[in-house]
């Protein structure tokens, strides 16, 4: 099995099935495929393309070629390929809010998602309190993650989402990342679980892995305009 992915430093798509066929040791061949350039004829396009008709990361590519893209999709694929390893929570009512919650985050949070660009190497405080300052649709937004992640933090009781850890987890690592980049303000009990999220195998590998890439992209860093 195979996995296309962007830049990890960069890459949310790809964050989230990386991190969750690492947290439960399924075993992938990792497919770097660094971003460039979006256009259609870039080779970046080109590669992709090979696998997916979408042109996007990240792609699971299984043994025998068959390709699923879409991170959702490819969680849910994975669950029922592997459904000893309870990527979802067991209790049905848990997998269904998981299901729930995913579902918006995959669908919502526009405006998260263009102020706080996930560059997980940063350290952007500066730009994080002054997007709060500005932005009431940001300020909405993070209020939503933080009534989301407790709601499902008092119901479960920890220590992740939905009790252990699950596609939940995954979907939401990106957001984390987030979180920590810019400094976003947030209560005691969610500093605790996106400390607990950050230090998850999977999620702690991925960081590593973004740590140690060289490649500067100016179109994914607008606030920078060269490395500290």
């Amino acid at each position: 099995m195979k996995l296309l992915i962007g830049n990890k430093n960069y890459s949310s798509w790809s964050m989230r099935p990386w991190v969750l066929l690492t947290e439960f040791d399924i075993p992938f061949e990792e497919v770097h495929v660094p971003f460039e350039s979006f256009a259609p004829d870039s080779r970046f396009k080109a590669a992709v393309a090979e696998r997916s008709p979408a042109g996007k990361v990240p792609v699971l590519v299984d043994d025998d070629g068959f390709a699923v893209w879409d991170s959702l999709a490819i969680a849910e694929y994975l669950a029922e390929r592997f459904p000893a390893k309870a990527l979802w929570p067991r209790d049905a009512r848990r997998r269904a809010r998981a299901r729930s919650v995913c579902a918006e985050m995959h669908s919502g949070f526009a405006t998260m998602r263009d102020a706080f660009g996930m560059n997980i190497e940063a350290s952007l405080p500066d730009v994080g309190a002054r997007v709060l300052a500005d932005n009431a649709a940001a300020r909405a937004d993070l209020a939503r993650m933080i009534d989301l992640w407790q709601e499902a933090l008092a119901t479960s009781g920890g220590p992740f989402l939905f009790g252990d850890f699950s596609i939940a987890d995954a979907y939401f690592a990106p957001v984390v990342m987030r979180m920590r980049t810019y400094a976003l303000p947030v209560p005691a009990d969610v500093a605790a679980y996106v400390s607990r999220a950050t230090a998850a195998k999977g999620t702690a590998a991925w960081i590593r892995g973004a740590l140690a890439e060289r490649e500067f992209l100016q179109h994914e860093e607008p606030y920078r305009t060269s490395r500290d």
